[in-house]
């Protein structure tokens, strides 16, 4: 049985979408208390090493394995910090802990347990385009990893024909070349050929790229794992550069 320490705790913290103004203070704090840091390689490298602080870097794809290590250590009496990009809870870490924490030993129901929210990807691409999700909107991770292709088609098709905009995580890999493609089509067929989309790369990095276009000029070559994409709905119109959805709906008084 797992002897939990009254000392341990785990924290799941968001670092922002890359620029290092946007972390909140309380994450900072939580990093700072730390003395492990638990995460995929290129967030663990974010965090400056210290005396007393031990970095847990691993590959994208073992995040159970990751989460129960960081659960064990925290078990054990250690201060671990699991870092993901932008919100842990936005196709990100918290949820692998939680499913590691259900699939664990009931010790672990007694840890001291947190989630610290972080500025996620599709919010800070917002901000630079403009208020492109002022409206009902839905955010859907592009990969199929972890969910069949059919599903992702299916939530496109009725996003699109619900009038959502809609926020795009994970669009277009190596891996997956071909199925970005197939989804700009389900989307002008069911947003409109004149729908705006934007593309956001990089965000918040100086290498920053915004372009928006409309749906039928839009091509799959445009997006890939380090962007952002945002799809407005009939009404999401452009003003100068910017780009925004108004807050009512067709039908009602603005």
């Amino acid at each position: 049985m797992t002897q939990v320490t009254e000392s341990g705790w785990l924290v799941v913290a968001g670092l922002g979408p890359g620029e290092e103004a946007l972390v909140t203070q309380e994450v900072r704090d939580a990093i700072d208390a730390a003395t492990d840091i638990v995460g995929y390689i290129p967030y663990v490298k974010r965090i400056a090493p210290r005396d007393g602080l031990v970095l847990h870097a691993s590959d994208n794809r073992v995040e159970v394995d990751r989460a129960t290590h960081a659960l064990e250590m925290a078990a054990a009496g250690r201060r671990v910090v699991v870092v993901s990009s932008g919100d842990p809870g936005v196709f990100a870490m918290a949820s692998a802990v939680f499913e590691a924490l259900e699939a664990g030993p009931n010790d672990w129901l007694e840890l001291d347990i947190r989630v610290l929210p972080g500025i996620t990807a599709m919010l800070a691409a917002a901000a630079q385009i403009g208020a492109p999700l002022g409206h009902d909107f839905a955010a859907i991770n592009l990969s199929d990893n972890l969910k069949p292709w059919s599903l992702i088609e299916s939530r496109l098709r009725a996003a699109g024909e619900a009038g959502f905009a809609m926020a795009f995580y994970n669009p277009r890999s190596q891996s997956r070349p071909h199925q970005f493609a197939h989804a700009l089509e389900i989307l002008r067929a069911a947003c409109g050929e004149d729908t705006l989309i934007s593309f956001a790369r990089d965000v918040t990095k100086p290498t920053q790229e915004i372009t928006t276009v409309a749906l039928k000029d839009a091509r799959p070559e445009m997006a890939d794992m380090r962007t952002m994409v945002i799809v407005g709905n009939r009404d999401t119109r452009a003003i100068g550069r910017h780009v925004y959805t108004p807050r009512y709906a067709e039908g009602s008084a603005p």
